[in-house]
């Protein structure tokens, strides 16, 4: 099964475009399990507006296929329970403050690398999918105190941050690039060795990470930045 990592945002007439791969995915591991339709884990995280955020998650992805919604949604003071991810043939992380989602997901690390090492499939909207990697840029604008992206996208950190992400791809994940202009964020960490690669998703893009090889699905782009000798190289991979 796949990892899909969705660069954010939402689409006024939602075409499932950017799920439709990882609701499939479900859908044939319930098939094989003998279930008729695909129960999926769906954790969302907010300030009073989690709820919410999980009904235009799943609303979104619904269009691809019907799925039974699993629902998690919690306050930043909450602790999900390791019932969130039980029986279930795919897993939702939905998108808000990153740094928040990586405190908050970090116990279940080991259960979410064990159960996508099964066959569940994985898909991170936003922070869920900056939350995949092994190193999770996590936010930040500055490196030494130089501003290199736009504050508004700092996730309410100053310091570029890495931390300790799932582990489900081994290159560091930003999104919401083209929107929100955090390539230069992508760039920078990279070329200040602070992460040793990193794939930038467009939002109402997902970027599908299989045994095949890298897809990339919906409308947008996915930026590919790399050490060079010469600096950094920065390639574009479309759907």
């Amino acid at each position: 099964m796949s990892v899909h990592l969705v660069g954010g945002g939402w689409q006024d007439e939602p075409d499932g475009a950017a799920y439709a791969a990882f609701v499939a995915e479900a859908a044939a591991r319930a098939a094989a399990s003998g279930r008729d339709v695909p129960r999926i884990a769906v954790v969302a995280v907010g300030d009073g507006d989690a709820a919410e955020h999980a009904e235009q998650l799943v609303r979104a992805a619904s269009v691809a296929g019907e799925f039974e919604p699993h629902v998690t949604a919690m306050g930043r003071d909450g602790e999900i329970p390791a019932t969130a991810f039980a029986d279930v043939d795919g897993i939702l992380v939905g998108g808000g403050l990153t740094p928040v989602y990586r405190d908050l997901i970090e116990p279940h690390f080991g259960e979410l690398r064990r159960q996508v090492a099964a066959g569940v499939p994985y898909a991170g909207y936003s922070a869920g999918a900056a939350i995949a990697a092994e190193r999770a840029l996590v936010g930040g604008w500055r490196i030494g105190g130089v501003p290199v992206s736009p504050e508004h996208a700092s996730e309410g950190l100053d310091e570029i941050t890495v931390a300790h992400g799932i582990g489900l791809v081994d290159v560091s994940v930003d999104a919401h690039v083209a929107q929100w202009g955090t390539l230069s964020r992508l760039v920078a960490a990279v070329e200040a060795g602070l992460v040793e690669g990193g794939l930038g998703i467009d939002e109402s893009t997902a970027l599908v990470v299989g045994e095949g090889g890298l897809r990339v699905a919906g409308h947008g782009s996915v930026w590919r930045v790399l050490p060079a000798e010469s600096g950094v190289l920065v390639s574009t991979m479309g759907a």
